[in-house]
């Protein structure tokens, strides 16, 4: 067996997708804070020691409050979170957990936004050219016979 975690190819990666596993059933069925209410993990970065873990969430309202509080809660929960994790993980360093809160889907959603919204403006301006049929190879051959 390696001995170290750079020969083995893809392990940090493997890690993260495991923790990211567990702390969703970890916090969907043990964490008892009603404040942090439904959220999804997106990712999961881990440092290539294993010391240090960055989870990033969204929650189902992004308001800046709900996100304010959901981001205290899980940050307070982390330690109770990565002794459970410590029991479901089985490797020699288990890393500390630091949230942060994901903003991709939000930018996704207003870049979504401002795409839909330059296509209505545009829409007056750039107007669809007719295209014709071409002739079919195929009905020349037989109208020769």
């Amino acid at each position: 067996m390696a001995k170290n975690s750079k020969s083995i190819p893809g392990r940090g990666l493997r890690v993260a997708d495991q923790i990211q596993r567990d702390l969703s059933v970890i916090i969907t069925a043990e964490l008892k804070d009603p404040r942090v209410g439904m959220i999804t993990l997106t990712e999961v970065q881990v440092t290539p020691d294993y010391a240090h873990a960055k989870v990033y969430f969204t929650t189902l309202r992004d308001t800046p409050e709900q996100i304010k509080v959901t981001l205290t809660c899980l940050n307070n929960a982390a330690g109770f979170l990565r002794m459970h994790l410590g029991k479901r993980l089985h490797i020699h360093t288990l890393p500390q957990l630091h949230f942060v809160h994901d903003t991709s889907t939000m930018y996704g959603m207003a870049m979504s936004r401002l795409i839909d919204e330059a296509i209505e403006t545009n829409a007056d301006y750039v107007k669809p050219v007719p295209v014709e049929p071409e002739a079919d190879s195929t009905e020349s051959t037989d109208s020769d016979e």
